[in-house]
Formats: structure tokens, C-alpha cells, sequence
């Protein structure tokens, strides 16, 4: 079942995304102040809304290990946030390409750039922590505590666009404070955003299941060392 799964939301979510990208290359206009390269928008904003998923997915899972004590819990909060560090890289990499093109620099210390760079520090700490323990349940734990602590950076990424005018544009999506896009040229911003979340998903329950595996054989090496 989980297979099958696994296989609908891929398909699923590649045609989605190839229809959106045709869309957003071969039917949106350019946009009147940037030209072409605001169609990275496209990738960059539904990334950083998959990633804060992914990242809020680790929360709530890592809540209810330290609540349940359930190794499952771990294990989900471990594959959501190893997905959720590969969409906040894609982020970072296309958030740098369109600074290129439009500020002419690869990176400036804006508080929205920073604030992102550190979120990703964090849960990148946070996947190095769980390699340098062995022992599953002080891994979970530990693992678990600084997944809570790393949200908390979420909530000033997604925030720092409000709370500072910085270098980096203000809101553009509707459901943000002063946001808003032309007509027709948002909504493929939230196509994109179920296509990517399809394929996390996808991605998450192909790791859980490597986890699964891992909790295993974690189980047998303590067997075998007891005997």
C-alpha cells in the first residue's frame, strides 16, 4: 500500500509540475520591472513554504516523541527534516541567482537572507546531531529538543519580511500583510506549492521507511551485543 502510495504522489506530482512550469514559461508574461527572471519565483517561494512544512511536520512529530516516548514520532520528524533541509537549499540557491540578476550581487546580509541562512544552520546541525549519537533513545531525545528550539527561526523567517524593510521585496503573496500579485499570477505559485508538497511527502515516507529499517537493525545490534 505505502508503495502504491508513493508512486500516485510522484506521478501526480511531476504532471503537476510540468503543467505549471508550462504555464509559468510558455503562457505568464514577463513581469514589468524584472523582465524574465521573476519567474523564479515560481520555484523559490512554494520551496520556502514546503520547507516551513516539512520543518513544522518536525515539530509537531518531535512534540509528540517527548510526549509518547514513541520511536515512530522520531522517525518522522527525522525524514521530514532531512527533506525539508533539501527545499530550504533550493531556497538559498535560487534566492541567490535572482540577488544576482536583479541586485547584482550572490549575497547580501539582508535580516531575511540571514534569518534563512541560520535556519538552515540549524536543521543542518540538527541532521549532524543525530549522526553523532548512536544511542537511539538519547538521540531521539536530544534530537527532539533541537528540532523545537531550530522552529523558532522559522517563525522569524517568515516574520523578518514584515518586521524589517531591507534590501529584500516586501510581501507578494495574498495571504500575506500588503501582498498581491497581478491576475492569474499567483495562483500558480500555490500549484506549484501542492506539487512540491506532494513530492516531500513522497520523499518523507521513502525515508520513514529507511528509518524503520534503521530502528531495526539499531534492535538487533543491541541483541546481538547482550548475547
Amino acid at each position: 500500500m505505502r508503495n502504491r502510495i508513493i508512486v500516485v504522489l510522484a506521478v501526480v506530482a511531476a504532471a503537476l509540475l510540468a503543467f505549471n512550469l508550462y504555464r509559468v514559461f510558455m503562457v505568464l508574461p514577463d513581469e514589468m520591472n524584472q523582465g524574465a527572471i521573476y519567474r523564479i519565483i515560481y520555484i523559490h517561494v512554494p520551496s520556502a513554504v514546503t520547507c516551513f512544512t516539512c520543518f513544522f511536520a518536525a515539530l509537531v512529530s518531535s512534540v509528540l516523541f517527548l510526549a509518547k516516548k514513541d520511536m515512530r514520532f522520531d522517525g518522522v520528524a527525522a525524514a521530514a527534516t532531512e527533506v525539508g533541509v533539501v527545499f530550504a537549499s533550493i531556497v538559498l540557491v535560487t534566492g541567490s541567482i535572482w540577488a544576482r540578476i536583479i541586485w547584482g550581487i550572490w549575497w547580501t546580509w539582508d535580516a531575511r537572507l540571514t534569518s534563512m541562512f541560520v535556519c538552515w544552520l540549524l536543521y543542518a546541525g540538527y541532521l549532524m546531531l543525530r549522526r553523532a549519537i548512536d544511542e537511539p533513545g538519547q538521540r531521539a531525545r536530544l534530537s527532539a529538543v533541537m528540532s523545537i528550539f531550530a522552529f523558532t527561526d522559522v517563525i522569524i523567517v517568515w516574520k523578518s519580511i514584515e518586521w524589517w524593510r531591507t534590501q529584500h521585496p516586501g510581501p507578494v503573496l495574498s495571504i500575506r500583510n500588503g501582498g498581491g500579485m497581478g491576475p492569474g499570477m499567483e495562483a500558480p505559485i500555490w500549484w506549484n506549492y501542492l506539487a512540491l508538497v506532494m513530492l516531500a511527502t513522497m520523499l518523507i515516507m521513502v525515508r520513514m521507511r529507511q528509518e524503520d529499517m534503521r530502528r531495526e537493525i539499531d534492535s538487533m545490534r543491541r541483541w546481538a551485543h547482550a548475547l
